[in-house]
């Protein structure tokens, strides 16, 4: 368990949430079907796994079983209702082993793609409390050797596909699993590492919002080979250090390539809005109003008490959407001499002048 011991150190250093993932084939077997799998669960390993864990005092968010086995699955499937045996299993292990409830680990599945059938199936056969994170998985790019991957990319038909994903998934937790949440476990846009020229460009900001790796396929957010972050790792950044986790309903009437999502500002008083500008060709004035506010004209956004705000503004280098390099402001980021990250610091506007979202 050395290597185990070694990561938790990281772990410590970095003050890192930690969802591990259990082997849930382990004790089961291959049916006639070429990919169905059979039988009980065998959680042994997976609980003396856990114990050390546990014994190790390790800080684990959550245990998640398997790895896209669901409805049709990759590679191998479970039936709906024989998973959620299993996890019925995890829990009792987790409940067993971390009685402390404030510090229990959370139980996390099924970690694949959506399908209604066999969500509704699995969350009515586990109960109530047995799962926590209803996690599925988005890749609705496709695979990332699809040759007209940089077209969908720039098509905002696809941020609008993994909504409506998103909202049906919303609604079957809702209706079947309510003392659960529905999350996101997994995704990078494109599936099979990404495309190899676009899932590490600039581009690949403009749709995913939750990357699958920090080291590894295409998609990572780190290259592969110096470490040097790949420009979605600034945008992920900018968003951990900005956003808060109050979600606010925001709306437009302008282009669908124009896309807007505001927060509740994480660390001062105030929202933070991002606005993505999908557009090759036509820049957008963005102006903001306040739809609960009777006098529209009169809102502004302050900043320490004056009439100013802060912008973050990310562009490609030389304009090509395709370029590994960021500007944040007009300024490439790149690390300092010593490897760290560079600051990231905003532009001071006028709150009362509209944003420009360049293509």
């Amino acid at each position: 368990m050395d290597r185990w011991d070694q990561l938790n150190a990281l772990f410590k250093q970095t003050n890192a949430k930690i969802t591990f993932g259990l082997n849930a084939l382990i004790g089961k077997r291959k049916s006639d079907n070429s990919t169905l799998w059979v039988g009980e669960w065998n959680s042994k390993n997976a609980r003396d796994f856990m114990k050390y864990t546990a014994s190790k005092g390790y800080m684990i968010d959550s245990y998640e079983l398997g790895n896209e086995l669901c409805a049709s699955g990759v590679s191998a499937r479970l039936e709906a209702d024989q998973y959620a045996k299993d996890i019925i299993q995890l829990k009792e292990i987790v409940k067993e082993l971390y009685p402390d409830r404030e510090t229990q680990p959370k139980v996390l599945g099924p970690a694949g793609f959506y399908d209604t059938e066999w969500f509704k199936t699995f969350l009515e056969v586990s109960g109530p409390h047995v799962v926590d994170g209803v996690t599925h998985h988005i890749y609705n790019l496709g695979a990332g050797v699809d040759k007209t991957l940089i077209n969908k990319i720039q098509d905002p038909y696809f941020l609008d596909e993994i909504a409506e994903t998103f909202k049906d998934l919303e609604n079957v937790v809702k209706e079947f699993g309510p003392w659960a949440g529905p999350w996101v476990g997994e995704s990078g846009g494109a599936y099979n590492s990404g495309g190899k020229d676009v899932s590490h460009t600039f581009v690949n900001g403009f749709l995913v919002y939750c990357r699958q790796s920090l080291i590894g396929g295409n998609y990572g957010l780190l290259n592969t080979t110096s470490f040097i972050p790949n420009p979605d790792y600034y945008g992920a950044l900018l968003w951990h250090r900005l956003m808060g986790n109050t979600v606010l309903a925001t709306n437009h009437f302008g282009s669908p390539y124009l896309r807007t999502y505001t927060h509740c500002s994480k660390k001062k008083p105030g929202i933070t809005m991002l606005i993505i500008n999908m557009s090759n060709s036509t820049s957008i004035d963005v102006s903001v109003t306040n739809d609960e506010n009777k006098y529209p004209h009169s809102y502004r956004m302050t900043v320490n008490g004056s009439n100013q705000r802060e912008e973050y503004h990310l562009t490609p280098k030389d304009g090509n959407i395709q370029s590994d390099v960021v500007l944040l402001n007009g300024t490439p980021l790149q690390l300092t001499s010593s490897r760290d990250i560079p600051p990231l610091n905003p532009k001071i506007v006028d709150s009362s002048s509209p944003d420009q979202s360049r293509p």
